[in-house]
Formats: C-alpha cells, structure tokens, sequence
C-alpha cells in the first residue's frame, strides 16, 4: 500500500530539524553542530530567513519583562463592567 503524501528528501528533514530548533529558542552554534556543519558562518547564511521572526520574539520577550501588563484594579473591573452593561 502507498501513502499518498509527497516525497520527502533527507535534506528537507534536515532544514526542518535547524528551523524547528531556531524555533524552540536554540543557539545557531548548536544547529551548526546539530547538522554537522564545518562552520558556524554556513548555518547562519542558510538559515538568516528564519531568525528575523526570532528576533521579533525575543524582543517582545524582554519588552514584557522591562514593561509587565498592568493588572486592573478592583475599580477599574467593575467601570469596564458599567461600560459594557450600558451598550
């Protein structure tokens, strides 16, 4: 029986597995050595495309620590409450 999906190369495993360690927070030196690679300059060159969203992430990250969300006080619980009774 054949499963109806397409193939997949080696090599795509490959990339997949470098994103999805970029992804769960993993320097690129350890994907350089993950994969094997004979220098850290091949792994960022290859895999730049995905480090923007990471960096996007990580600033956001450290805004929430710099800046926590305010938490609404008991006053301001129950004006919101007032506000959407009345529309």
């Amino acid at each position: 029986m054949e499963a109806d999906v397409p193939p997949i190369r080696l090599h795509d495993l490959r990339h997949g597995a470098a994103t999805l360690l970029l992804a769960a927070g993993y320097d690129i030196k350890v994907v350089q050595e993950t994969l094997g690679l004979s220098s850290i300059t091949i792994a960022a060159d290859t895999y730049t495309s995905v480090l923007p969203d990471l960096a996007r992430r990580a600033a956001e990250d450290v805004a929430k620590l710099i800046h926590p969300p305010r938490r609404r006080t008991t006053s301001q619980t129950t004006r919101l409450k007032l506000v959407a009774s009345e529309d």
